[in-house]
Parts: C-alpha cells; structure tokens; sequence
C-alpha cells in the first residue's frame, strides 16, 4: 500500500482508475495542477483532505511532493447499494456492521478481523473522517480487510434509507440505551452500528435506527473500547443466529 506524492506520479494513478484510500493536499497551496487533480478525485468519488504543510511532511518526510501526497491500495471497495442485491440473490440473510467514523486504524483492523472470522458479510463506512485503511490497518486486522467486502460510502444518510428500504434493521449499539442487546431479536437481516472513539455515534444517524441496545456491564470501568464493543455485539448476533 504505497504512498505516492507530486503531480505526475498521482495524475497517472487516477488515469489508470488505481484504487485510493485518499489525496492530501497542501493547505494554500498554489500549484496550478491542483485544480484539475482535485476535480478528477472528485468524479472517481476519492476521500480527500486539505492539510497543513506539517502534515504533508510528516506523511514523505524530506521530499519534494508539490503539495499532495495519497496513499493507494490492493483493497477493494464497493458500496451497499452493490453488496446487499447479491446478498439477497445468494438466499445469504444480510450481517452488516456500520462504523461511524472510527479513526484508528488499529480499531478499524481489529473489528474487521472480528466481523470477517464471524461470518459479516460486510463492513459500511463513511469515505470522509474515516481511518485511512494502510498497511498498519491491513496487519490489525490480520488480513480480514482483503476478504471482508468494504462498502465505502460518501452519503452515510442516503445508505442507510437503502439499507432500510432493502428490509435490513439498523440497530445502534452504544451506551445511551436502557436496552441489553441479549434482549434484541438478531435474527434477521441487520446492520449494527457502532460510532466514533470519542463522540460515539452521530445524532443525526440514530434517527434511521429501528433498535439501539447497549451491552451490560457490571465492573467500575464506564465503557468498553468500540473494537471489544463490536466483538461482542457481533458475538451476540452470532450467537442468536446459530440457535
């Protein structure tokens, strides 16, 4: 998964329909080939980022990149509107898991090394402040981000109305909740969603939930870190599914 940086180098990668994970570009940068590499990212739906100067140095220290740098990769992306048709069309009753913004790779990896070895049939995930899926993200999930269908979408909102209309639950999955997820039917087809590190799931995605459950806990710890959260929710799901 290589990093690539300067105007040549990326403007024959988006020719060639490579396959990225996102473009940084150099804040108040004034390099003339920006306006039309911006543009061509944008019709092939590529996350980007304007950043600092600091950070584009950081990303290929002691290099020339001519203010953009991106990062492109082997993984392969799809999005929901592709996956869950064929899903139905194998008789597979539809296992999903939403992650709302996660910004650790590590996180990112384990849960999809979890959601792969429990049979999900895949991963839905907003393109912008999402981590960006590298190599550090690829050896966390102990290679499940190759197997794992990653459905990279740029409209969270309208993939939930699909997901919906599709007859696919969306059960949140956070603390906010007086409901245990052991109470939930889990199954039929669903999509569990888990949310940010920090500011766990975004208010404006709770209102396309048709359930929210929370796991139980007894210890003095306040919460669980969203990868062991999704473990075990997934594990429940699991569970229920093969009663």
């Amino acid at each position: 998964m290589p990093y690539i940086y300067g105007i040549q180098p990326i403007s024959e990668a988006l020719a060639a329909k490579k396959t990225f994970v996102k473009i940084w570009f150099q804040k108040g940068s004034e390099n003339p080939s920006l306006k039309n590499i911006l543009s061509e990212a944008k019709k092939q739906n590529i996350p980007f980022q304007f950043v600092p100067p600091e950070k584009i140095k950081k990303l290929i220290p002691g290099k020339a990149t001519q203010g953009m740098v991106a990062l492109i990769t082997d993984l392969e992306f799809t999005t929901a509107e592709d996956l869950v048709p064929s899903l139905f069309d194998k008789g597979e009753m539809p296992f999903l898991i939403v992650l709302d913004k996660i910004t650790d790779v590590r996180n990112f990896g384990s849960i999809a090394r979890t959601a792969e070895c429990l049979g999900v049939h895949g991963i839905i995930f907003p393109a912008l402040g999402s981590a960006a899926l590298n190599e550090d993200a690829v050896k966390a999930s102990a290679g499940a981000l190759l197997h794992i269908p990653l459905c990279r979408e740029f409209n969270l909102k309208k993939t939930f109305e699909f997901v919906k209309e599709s007859g696919i639950s969306i059960i949140a999955i956070h603390e906010k909740t007086n409901k245990k997820i052991h109470e939930l039917n889990l199954k039929s087809p669903i999509a569990l969603l888990l949310g940010n590190e920090e500011s766990g799931i975004s208010k404006e995605y709770l209102k396309y939930c048709d359930d929210q459950a929370k796991i139980p806990m007894s210890g003095k710890t306040a919460s669980l870190n969203v990868s062991n959260a999704a473990a075990i929710a997934l594990y429940e799901a699991v569970r229920q599914r093969h009663s």
